[in-house]
């Protein structure tokens, strides 16, 4: 039951935005109500008490604001954008899997490896890229690709190792991929085109790998060359049957990230709907497609058909948690917080100055990580008391700033999917998995301090 309903409710999400002339906005919210009723005795104890948090913050905003009945149930119905986009992203991730990419990884490795710096640099590498299309599915196919390889080279934690190149080549894009749902977002929210804060965010990730490429390869150890040959066999056992293990077959995955970025800026410019959208409704032809290319057609439908059927039992507790929050947004809009917030931003700026807002502005999504929110949440959270046109920032430098801090949240939020998967693989807690990033973390925020310090004053 369950299932039918998150897949009726995500369907007929893209109904009303495709075709608004449908109405659908009274049967979304209350199959959105209904969902979260269900969903609230399902999900973790920790989500449950977050989800519920929200829930209650939204009826005394409503209480105390007047707001009539209708409201208790039409507000209900926010995020399904954000959920949408959870729900079809990992389909990107099939055409990768069926085309066997792993082989080619560990082929370059093979050949290329020497040093444990330029393992390290690969890794990072090859989860970034990975990570523009595949999401949290980066982290395991990357570990299990490599990790065979660090048997020979002498590294003195090979989990703290893996887990850091890892984790922060994944984080790196998550500033500016399409497929990232901050992005969406906050972009969404300072009404600024994802084509055009590609020049502001991109030299951040760019120099965000460069940082975490010059702290990885400084203590760089040589691949023991008696045990090479060895190597090279353990490593081709671990191959999975089917994979195909020539190196070439990896820059498909490049042109195929190229091809994408191209087509989403093509329609975000020629069609009017939401960027999250156009995303999403992009997500199941472009994997298609893909697939037929690799002559997996049928391969892709199976792949399609379980992923549509088990997403109800691995997304419940996102369904619950992006749904209550939604709710005390649209709360926070109806009984008219915003203008409150607005004005205290106001205040704020008005005393401190805009350098030192921009200085702090990362920190808020970072801090709310540490409270248990994914960054997605705590953006859409800030988006309702930062109103550029309001507080007098570029659209543009705002959203930096934002994405910028929600970044840094992937890389060491205890309680995010992010930190929690990775933990799950390397054997150990997500805080130890936190705290081998933190020093990289505080030196990337403070290049993007710098940086937006330079953004504003060249802006100005």
């Amino acid at each position: 039951m369950l299932r039918v309903m998150l897949f009726l409710v995500i369907l007929l999400y893209l109904f009303s935005v495709l075709l608004p002339m449908l109405h659908l906005g009274v049967l979304l919210s209350s199959l959105s109500l209904a969902i979260v009723l269900c969903t609230l005795f399902q999900a973790k104890r920790f989500v449950q008490l977050l989800g519920s948090t929200f829930l209650l913050s939204g009826v005394v905003l409503l209480w105390t604001s007047g707001a009539s009945w209708q409201h208790y149930i039409l507000s209900f119905g926010p995020m399904l954008d954000l959920l949408t986009m959870f729900t079809l992203i990992p389909i990107l991730g099939i055409p990768i899997k069926l085309g066997g990419y792993s082989g080619g990884i560990q082929t370059i490795i093979q050949k290329k490896v020497k040093t444990s710096g330029q393992l390290y640099m690969i890794t990072s590498g090859i989860s970034y890229f990975f990570s523009i299309f595949m999401n949290l599915a980066t982290l395991p196919m990357t570990y299990y690709s490599i990790r065979p390889a660090l048997e020979v080279i002498p590294v003195a934690n090979k989990e703290r190792f893996m887990s850091r190149a890892i984790t922060r080549g994944f984080a790196m894009p998550l500033i500016w991929a399409p497929v990232t749902p901050i992005v969406g977002i906050v972009i969404t929210m300072t009404g600024v085109s994802w084509l055009s804060i590609l020049p502001y965010v991109v030299p951040l990730s760019i120099v965000g790998m460069g940082v975490d490429w010059y702290i990885g390869s400084r203590k760089s150890k040589i691949m023991f060359q008696n045990q090479k040959n060895v190597s090279i066999h353990e490593t081709a056992a671990t191959i999975e049957l089917g994979q195909n293990n020539r190196s070439g077959r990896v820059i498909q995955i490049l042109l195929a990230i190229i091809i994408f970025n191209g087509v989403i800026s093509v329609v975000e410019s020629r069609f009017p709907y939401p960027f999250l959208i156009l995303v999403s409704l992009m997500v199941i032809p472009f994997a298609f497609t893909w697939s037929l290319l690799l002559k997996k057609g049928k391969e892709f439908g199976a792949h399609l058909v379980t992923h549509f059927q088990s997403f109800s039992v691995s997304m419940k507790d996102q369904f619950f948690i992006y749904l209550s929050a939604g709710f005390f947004i649209s709360t926070i809009n109806v009984s008219h917080a915003n203008q409150w917030l607005d004005s205290w931003v106001n205040r704020f700026i008005t005393v401190a100055g805009v350098e030192i807002f921009l200085i702090l502005l990362p920190f808020i999504p970072l801090a709310f990580a540490f409270l248990g929110l994914h960054p997605a949440i705590s953006l859409a959270l800030m988006t309702e008391g930062l109103n550029p046109d309001v507080i007098g920032i570029s659209p543009h430098i705002l959203t930096v700033a934002m994405l910028a801090g929600a970044v840094s949240s992937f890389l060491v939020g205890p309680y995010n999917a992010t930190l929690g998967l990775m933990s799950n693989i390397v054997k150990e807690s997500s805080y130890k998995v936190s705290n081998w990033n933190l020093s990289f973390a505080g030196l990337y925020i403070g290049c993007v301090t710098l940086y937006l310090i330079l953004l504003q004053l060249f802006s100005g």
